[in-house]
């Protein structure tokens, strides 16, 4: 009968060396990445018909009424500070209504994504032509009547009347940023204030240099090319809402092969129509193909070429976090490896209860305590993941990290895993659930997510994920401290980290 060698008798060719202090505090995205996004998403907003014809209409308008030029300019980057100043307030009321900490932890629930995906669903459809979306006109007159005011009040009032003018364009864009933004106490101030700048730095940069205007390109039908291109990228964008509920509560309705097969078709569409091989409603006869047009429809074609293997277990690493994980497809592929056969081979009623993980890895799911008692049975350190169904950068750690070949040797053969899913919706059962202090709140525990969740903060100090801990038998860290999210730059850190936790263990127990 096959059984596992004790720990002390594997082999490992590591040595110890200093790990740096890491957390998964860090996986918070930092302040300037986030205003950067804003700023991208601001500059896209522009490039849709209801606001590109505006720019040269609202600059055109501060250099006509001014008899000087100085007069127009100093309007001109008025109006643009207004529209700064509106985006960032948005900014700002989102984090008073929903708290700095209670946004990220609503982010990741399936009410936040279904409400996203219907919503993106919607724009991305009317992007296509079917109906226009538009704010009631009664806010729209009260507005444009207070803009007919002079000097500044005016020219606020008329910022903010073309905020609600190109609400219909720009509703995706800000859509679209707030779940970028979730991550971070201060992420909707810095990502509202990114758009706002992006979205207002032309009307005061063609006041300054009022010659550009001539070089701007003219309206035209390419408006609506870019408007039913990104109409068919929302709906690609909305089925990511869509899968990240379906994984949280693991629906199984939204699988990978589901999935790629959706966004397979989405993109090839993108890039046909891209490519001039059929026609909506709204479009304009086009003689010829623009070499930009041309590019975006190879870059679109050659992306859906790229996701076909996806439908045969290919990794697609391009997309770790976006698309859903290879555990959770119809179709696995039979890979039998010797780095798995140490987990694999062991009859124990314990290691029956293991199951497929990342790159076929056998893992415990939500059952700590039988991965403690394999652990101890085996004489392994377990090392515990806090993870989550909907986690991007859990995603992204196992499939460009854990699968490098040192490091997924070590997992293998030198660990036993248990993966924690801090946003699991299995209801506990009645005695498991208790009232317990989460932060400044009295909360009860009834799911299997927050039990994880609260097991998290409350050992560790730590709330965000993917965040590893190994522990020894007595559940005690073998290292000072646990490790986060770690870009494929940092390797030889986990390695170490992992490394070190393994040797520990051995001098523990020789």
């Amino acid at each position: 009968k096959d059984s596992v060698k004790p720990q002390a008798e594997v082999k490992t060719s590591v040595t110890e060396t200093k790990t740096p202090e890491k957390t998964a505090s860090e996986a918070s995205t930092p302040w300037w990445l986030i205003f950067l996004k804003g700023i991208g998403f601001g500059l896209a907003a522009l490039i849709t018909p209801c606001v590109f014809p505006m720019i040269p209409m609202n600059v055109s308008f501060f250099l006509k009424r001014n008899k000087t030029r100085s007069g127009a300019i100093k309007e001109a980057l008025f109006f643009m500070f207004s529209i700064i100043i509106i985006y960032t307030s948005l900014g700002l009321l989102i984090t008073a209504v929903f708290g700095e900490t209670a946004l990220n932890a609503l982010a990741s629930g399936a009410i936040f994504n279904l409400f996203f995906f219907v919503m993106l669903l919607v724009f991305g459809i009317s992007f296509l032509g079917a109906f226009e979306i538009v704010l009631p006109n009664s806010w729209l007159n009260k507005i444009d009547s207070q803009s007919d005011r002079g000097g500044f009040i005016g020219i606020f009032f008329m910022a903010a009347a073309l905020s609600i003018v190109s609400f219909s364009c720009t509703g995706i864009f800000i859509g679209s940023l707030l779940p970028l933004v979730s991550n971070s106490p201060t992420g909707p101030f810095f990502g509202f204030l990114g758009f706002g700048t992006g979205f207002a730095l032309p009307f005061g940069l063609f006041a300054i240099v009022p010659s550009l205007l001539q070089s701007m390109p003219k309206s035209g039908g390419w408006l609506n090319t870019v408007k039913v291109t990104l109409g068919l990228l929302e709906l690609a964008l909305a089925l990511k809402f869509a899968s990240n509920a379906d994984l949280v509560y693991q629906a199984h309705i939204l699988t990978r092969e589901v999935f790629l097969t959706l966004w397979i078709v989405l993109f090839g569409l993108t890039g046909i129509y891209l490519m001039g091989w059929f026609k909506l409603s709204h479009d304009s006869d086009t003689p010829s193909l623009s070499i930009p047009r041309l590019f975006f429809a190879i870059f679109a074609l050659g992306f859906t070429v790229y996701m076909i293997p996806g439908l045969w277990g290919a990794p697609l690493k391009l997309l770790s976090g976006v698309i859903p994980p290879s555990t959770y497809a119809e179709w696995k592929p039979q890979t039998t490896t010797a780095t798995q056969l140490s987990n694999q081979s062991n009859t124990s009623a314990l290691a029956a209860k293991m199951v497929d993980g990342p790159d076929g890895l056998k893992v415990f799911h939500n059952d700590y305590e039988s991965a403690l008692a394999y652990a101890k049975e085996v004489h392994k350190p377990l090392m515990i993941d806090y993870t989550g169904h909907a986690c991007a950068n859990c995603r992204k750690m196992e499939d460009n990290v854990w699968v490098e070949p040192d490091i997924r040797n070590i997992l293998a053969n030198d660990l036993v895993i248990v993966s924690l899913f801090v946003d699991d919706r299995k209801a506990l059962d009645k005695a498991e659930q208790k009232d317990v202090q989460w932060g400044d709140d009295k909360v009860t525990l009834e799911t299997e997510g927050m039990k994880w969740g609260y097991m998290q903060l409350s050992k560790y100090k730590i709330s965000s994920q993917p965040y590893y801990v190994i522990v020894n038998d007595d559940e005690s860290l073998l290292s000072n401290n646990g490790i986060g999210y770690d870009t494929g730059k940092d390797l030889p850190v986990f390695k170490t980290w992992l490394s070190n936790s393994v040797l520990k263990y051995k001098e523990k127990h020789p």
